[in-house]
């Protein structure tokens, strides 16, 4: 299968990119500097123009049995969210649904599947109950961005596209949010956030691209997934699981006050506000998590060895 990637040279794009590669899919990236593509990636991934809100230059590679992967969105966690970072955050994830609905009136057939990103922010702050995909949207920033965000591509659905939206929770592994939270805890410095009792939904990147790559080869889904681990941790929990894997003490709380201090709306919408996210779909439609708790995903995550291309799909 040819699989074109929006965003396939960040975080999660980039460790897709390279696992669907070693499955022998052709694997496409749009990007501004797409003479760099290969470089990042590897050779066997071509780089697209792209402008970063149409199709012109990459529209050309969709063919009746290709995937579009849909991940283009500015970080929400890079530091304190002004009004000019707030807009940035929401129009750069609908320039890249605008940029997938129009490569779809410029192709010469329409794309067999569509993969559209969205996060466990859709449900807003939420109490420790168990939130599967049939929970209605929130009512904070995050949420407002995440329903604008799988909306900017729904127009793909009434073209007859099969349509998948992954809603992610924090991704562990080599890089992202685990990252920056390393050296506190290395020194002995970490623990939970505010009173520790929000929840963690989270998922290690194998598992974050594994289930990407079930749900693309899998025909017949569609709709909402929510990609989190199947075990439930608050962020007490998270904190003292992450010291014990580095064997350190992780009991000094990060207070509240300090946090909002220092990050305003987003320490209160990413990092003090939690969501008891559960993988409901993706369990019900037999994806088999390679790391299903926080202790094997935390053990992976910290682990040097390069990551392999497994599908965890069974």
């Amino acid at each position: 299968m040819r699989i074109i990637i929006l965003g396939g040279t960040g975080f999660i794009g980039s460790a897709l990119a390279r696992l669907l590669v070693g499955q022998g899919h052709e694997v496409i990236v749009p990007s501004r500097r797409p003479e760099k593509v290969p470089a990042v990636l590897g050779s066997a991934v071509v780089g697209a123009p792209f402008d970063g809100s149409t199709g012109a230059g990459w529209a050309e590679f969709i063919t009746a049995d290709t995937a579009l992967v849909n991940l283009a969105g500015e970080n929400i966690a890079a530091g304190r969210w002004t009004q000019e970072v707030k807009a940035r955050i929401r129009s750069s994830r609908l320039q890249a649904g605008a940029a997938v609905m129009d490569a779809l009136a410029l192709a010469q057939a329409l794309p067999a599947v569509l993969v559209q990103a969205s996060a466990v922010g859709y449900y807003g702050a939420r109490g420790r109950e168990p939130v599967d995909e049939t929970a209605g949207p929130g009512d904070n920033f995050l949420a407002g961005v995440a329903v604008d965000w799988e909306a900017s591509t729904l127009g793909a659905e009434a073209l007859g596209v099969r349509r998948v939206v992954v809603r992610t929770s924090m991704v562990l592994g080599p890089g992202g949010a685990l990252a920056k939270m390393l050296p506190p805890f290395r020194l002995g410095l970490g623990g939970p956030l505010g009173a520790g009792t929000q929840m963690v939904p989270f998922i290690h990147l194998d598992d974050e691209i594994g289930a990407m790559a079930f749900l693309l080869q899998t025909p017949g889904l569609c709709g909402a997934f929510n990609l989190a681990a199947p075990q439930a941790v608050d962020s007490r929990g998270f904190a003292r699981a992450l010291g014990r894997a580095l064997g350190r003490p992780a009991f000094l709380p990060a207070p509240a006050f300090a946090l909002k201090l220092l990050l305003g709306q987003m320490a209160e919408e990413v990092l003090l506000s939690g969501v008891n996210a559960v993988p409901a779909r993706l369990l019900a439609a037999g994806y088999r998590f390679l790391h299903p708790d926080l202790a094997g995903a935390l053990a992976r995550a910290l682990d040097i060895r390069p990551l392999e291309a497994r599908p965890g799909a069974g």
